[in-house]
């Protein structure tokens, strides 16, 4: 909408800039009052610029004609803004009208009668006069598409509009088989235009339009007693050929100048993809919902070439050796994050896009009625990028979660190779953690994609999902039982066992249902791909880890629940040898040749008679209980001076003796 001053060439295309200014202040909400005092600012500030006020003098000064030579865009906006501003006047008004009718004590007018018949007259008139500035902005464009100016596809934007407006006045006035007449032939050139469009934007401007006067197409079908009065496309096809010629002046030049310049446009670049859903396309009729789909679909190709570029890599590494393959991968993994962490952006504000215009839809009271029936609307795509950012999502955690598995395991390797004995695996404390958190994110993900009504709509869609959520849970209760198990919490350990085989044997009931037919795993890209080979894996692993988590347990403490390694005593039979076999010393000592045979007197044992019962009444009058519990020995004898041998040199460094 800028004059290029070389060439003297005038950009302005009206759709473009209606459709803007109306989403940007209030129509979206149906709010007229703010667009109206929006259009009232906008069109002061235009002739300020373009110094065609009046003046602050009671005298009347006409301005001078313009000349079409002299034509900016400037003036085509300022006309433009008037026919809105006008025209979102009459909407104010009829709507005033409607909730005075409904609520005739509760709602009063502004500035106007009170009556309906008084506003609606009134609407007619401010109707009236958008239709008065539209048509002159027709005859500037006409103008200057004559003297090759302005663009063919400016000239046709500018006629729909007019249009529209004409047959919104004569619907107004009831003049209902005229205004079929002219909102048949807006709707066939709109529907050229998106046909044609250069852009992807410039076609979905083209079908929001169309979408937004269908239903009046309808209502004048209705009130003429048509057949089939539902059936839009099927009107517009029959009676806009016969009035086109008409309405437009060289309609079939302008349409064949359009294909021209399409043509020679090089902005073919910013086609939009078809998005597909089920085998049929996915409706995009929102030109700000197409700018950021666009950055979704640059990201998709970048992580696609990524992609490609990284499995040469891999070969060469492999073939290199074991050590650069491992660094390769790891390397890999790093670029993939930061490729996905680039298109869940552009998916995040895809989704905004589309979350705003789904509630401004809802908040409008327009529920689906721009939209033929059986069409995919707005809730759809919403719900369709939605499903596309989860699985993205997805993807990127269980890339995650490989890069940190296999970053754990080529650490093993490097400590472990360098000796022959076989060491206990060392593992990081915050790996098993990290891979938890991961597997919750992508449990939340799966959680929220199975809301989704797209997916709850399709049975094998929703067992799929139900299939991935459940083993999903298992993985995490395998890797929440390795946290447990270096803490010595080996019980805990065991129970989250036992809840991954519940989770196991619902990902096989759920997989079974859709073992032939899983529309995730046979999509071009899938983002969770699952088997039931991958499930009796998951399967092995858990048993392995509740053998070892129970050998664990009874090595630790016996298999107790309550006892603890700290308080846990050894069996009677490690202190046998050391503490509770007594030894017949004087048999030992006569063998080592310590101790002379000799048979005691008997005075010497009538006199320790009496002693040892002294001693052993003293000991049942003391009550502690480790005199008690204490073990008498028998004293160790003095050596005596003998003939030393071999048996009692080695028998002597036993006991001590030098």
């Amino acid at each position: 909408m800028a004059a290029t001053e070389g060439d003297a060439k005038v950009s302005f295309q009206a759709l473009q800039l209606a459709n803007e200014q109306r989403n940007a202040y209030g129509l979206r909400y149906n709010d007229y009052e703010r667009y109206r005092k929006h259009c009232i600012n906008r069109t002061h500030r235009l002739r300020s610029s373009l110094k065609m006020t009046h003046g602050k003098g009671r005298e009347f000064k006409k301005l001078p004609i313009l000349k079409p030579e002299n034509i900016k865009d400037g003036y085509l906006q300022l006309l433009l803004f008037e026919a809105e501003r006008a025209w979102v006047y009459s909407q104010e008004l009829v709507s005033q009208a409607t909730q005075v009718q409904t609520n005739p004590k509760g709602f009063t007018a502004k500035g106007h009668d009170n009556k309906p018949s008084a506003l609606r007259r009134h609407a007619t008139s401010r109707l009236r006069r958008a239709v008065n500035w539209s048509t002159q902005l027709l005859s500037h464009c006409q103008a200057l598409h004559a003297s090759g100016r302005l663009a063919a596809q400016d000239l046709l934007q500018a006629t729909v509009y007019t249009l529209v407006l004409n047959g919104r006045l004569l619907r107004h006035r009831d003049e209902f088989e005229d205004a079929l007449v002219q909102l048949s032939v807006a709707r066939h050139l709109l529907d050229a235009l998106a046909g044609k469009a250069a852009t992807s934007r410039d076609q979905a401007l083209a079908t929001a339009f169309a979408d937004e006067i269908g239903p009046e197409i309808r209502h004048c079908a209705h009130e003429l007693r048509r057949p089939n009065a539902y059936e839009v496309d099927a009107i517009v096809a029959e009676v806009a050929p016969k009035h086109r010629d008409e309405l437009v002046e060289g309609c079939a030049t302008l349409l064949q100048s359009l294909g021209t310049e399409v043509a020679k446009s090089a902005q073919e670049r910013q086609k939009l993809d078809v998005l597909m859903w089920e085998d049929e396309p996915v409706p995009v009729r929102n030109p700000e919902l197409v700018d950021v789909l666009l950055r979704v679909q640059n990201a998709e190709s970048r992580l696609k070439e990524a992609g490609q570029q990284e499995e040469p890599t891999s070969e060469d590494a492999t073939a290199g050796g074991k050590k650069k393959g491992k660094i390769g991968k790891g390397t890999r993994s790093k670029r993939g994050v930061a490729a996905y962490d680039a298109i869940l952006q552009a998916l995040s504000d895809a989704e905004e896009v589309a979350r705003k215009l789904v509630e401004a839809q809802q908040l409008s009271g327009q529920l689906s009625t721009t939209v033929a029936a059986g069409t995919r609307d707005i809730q759809f795509v919403h719900a369709f990028i939605v499903y596309q950012l989860l699985s993205y999502r997805i993807k990127r955690d269980s890339l995650l979660i490989a890069t940190l598995l296999h970053q754990s395991q080529s650490t093993h390797h490097k400590e472990t190779t360098g000796s022959s004995k076989p060491r206990r695996e060392r593992v990081d404390a915050r790996l098993f953690p990290a891979v938890v958190k991961l597997l919750d994110t992508i449990i939340q993900s799966l959680d929220q994609m199975r809301t989704l009504t797209i997916v709850d709509e399709s049975p094998d869609l929703a067992s799929a999902v139900d299939a991935r959520l459940s083993f999903t849970k298992a993985r995490r209760c395998r890797y929440l039982a390795r946290c447990y198990a270096p803490q010595k919490r080996l019980a805990e350990a065991l129970s989250l066992t036992q809840h991954a085989n519940i989770h196991i044997r619902e990902a096989r009931t759920h997989l079974s249902l859709v073992a032939d037919t899983d529309p995730i795993s046979s999509s071009p890209a899938p983002f969770y791909p699952l088997t039931a080979a991958d499930i009796d894996t998951l399967d092995g692993e858990v048993s392995s880890d509740v053998a070892g988590y129970k050998n664990e347990w009874f090595a630790f403490n016996g298999g107790s629940v309550s006892a603890d390694s700290k308080t846990y005593k050894k069996p009677l039979f490690f202190d046998i040898a050391l503490n509770y076999v007594q030894l017949d010393m004087e048999r030992l000592q006569e063998r080592a040749g310590k101790k002379p045979v000799a048979t005691k007197a008997p005075q010497a044992a009538a006199a320790a008679a009496p002693v040892s019962e002294k001693k052993a009444s003293s000991e049942k009058k003391t009550p502690s209980r480790a005199a008690v519990e204490e073990v008498e020995r028998a004293p160790t004898p003095e050596p005596s001076a003998s003939a030393r041998s071999g048996l009692s040199s080695l028998l002597g460094g036993w006991w001590g003796r030098k």
